[in-house]
């Protein structure tokens, strides 16, 4: 009787085997008492772990900035008599924005004419010895400080744009009472442009002042720009624990315009490391523990634990745990344990 539910168990494990289809293959096992049954063999399909130079780069978002930022307006609160430009022009360095009143300008370029023709006068008589060199010294003095007085007045009367830039904000009209609140103008300077990017501090001291990056912009799909990191930061921002690089981009095309979101692309050198399909690496449930099935020669699996590096395209750069040629399994994972048997299908 006991023989009787051996075949019969036997034969159940049999009727399994051929049933069973898809990624599997049978293969035989000797039960105790002599019968045989049939076990399941993992079809997978494998590629070999091939050591390659990888480029090792982050990227970071950021915001273009002006590269510089000025804000129009006299020292003083008075009456604007013209506007000549608005919001959005592109104006020169040294091009008049905007007029004040000129009642006081005129009325020291009057004084300054009458001076000038005094100082004439006097150092005439001072060389020939009708005047006292103090009292000539304490005109030229005042002369000085009346030329000096012109030029401030004449800079806070005709105001020009210190830079190159686009006019971003414009604050009064013509006629308006300038107060010191506001300014008449601000002018932004984009030729170039610069970004703050904020590297994390594992990768901090890769960075070096002169290197270059690429950085692309969601405004601008398709157009890759080139820019150098001309600056690095000394402090750590505690809140994000990142260090700012200061990248200049030249942006002579003015295409990069300051409140643009850019991804920048910063590059570290090169490692040479293991590169395996990124379909071979499988996550231990749990936790963040990243693994892989290597083939052995009698045609096992062992789990071998891996580090990762960079995620490039289709790929992965494995920083630790495997060897140059090794055999992976890169499909039919599902199922598998460290020490299975099983069938190579396809080999890339």
């Amino acid at each position: 009787m006991k023989k009787l539910y051996i075949i019969a168990a036997a034969l159940m494990a049999l009727a399994s085997c051929k049933n069973n289809s898809g990624s599997s293959s049978e293969a035989g096992a000797i039960l105790a008492g002599g019968a045989q049954v049939q076990t399941t063999v993992q079809n997978v399909e494998v590629a070999t772990a091939q050591r390659r130079e990888v480029p090792q780069e982050s990227v970071y978002s950021a915001t273009v900035e002006p590269y510089a930022e000025n804000n129009i307006a006299p020292q003083t609160a008075g009456r604007i008599r013209k506007i000549r430009a608005e919001v959005g022009s592109y104006v020169g360095k040294g091009q008049v924005l905007a007029e004040m009143d000129r009642l006081q300008l005129e009325q020291t370029r009057l004084q300054l004419q009458n001076d000038s023709t005094e100082y004439v006068r006097l150092k005439a008589l001072y060389e020939q010895g009708g005047v006292a060199q103090s009292d000539f010294e304490a005109f030229e003095l005042q002369y000085k400080v009346r030329q000096t007085t012109y030029q401030n007045l004449l800079e806070n009367t005709i105001l020009r744009s210190p830079i190159t830039g686009y006019v971003t904000a414009r604050n009064y009209d013509v006629n308006d009472m300038f107060t010191m609140g506001k300014p008449i103008f601000t002018v932004q300077q984009v030729v170039p442009v610069k970004l703050l990017v904020g590297i994390s501090e594992s990768e901090y001291t890769k960075v070096k002042k002169g290197d270059t990056v690429t950085l692309t912009a969601d405004a601008l799909p398709g157009s890759e720009f080139t820019g150098q990191v001309v600056r690095l930061h000394p402090t750590m921002n505690s809140a994000t624990h990142t260090f700012n690089a200061e990248v200049r981009v030249s942006n002579t095309d003015r295409a990069l315009r300051p409140g643009m979101y850019v991804r920048v692309t910063v590059k570290f050198g090169v490692n040479n490391s293991i590169v395996v399909p990124d379909r071979a690496i499988v996550k231990q449930e749990g936790s963040g523990q990243r693994f892989v099935f290597v083939l052995n020669d009698d045609n096992t699996v062992s789990y071998v634990p891996v580090g990762i590096g960079r995620h490039m395209g289709r790929e992965y750069e494995i920083t630790s745990g495997l060897e140059d040629g090794q055999k992976i399994v890169v499909k039919g994972q599902n199922g598998l344990k460290d020490g299975s048997t099983v069938n190579v299908l396809k080999e890339d």
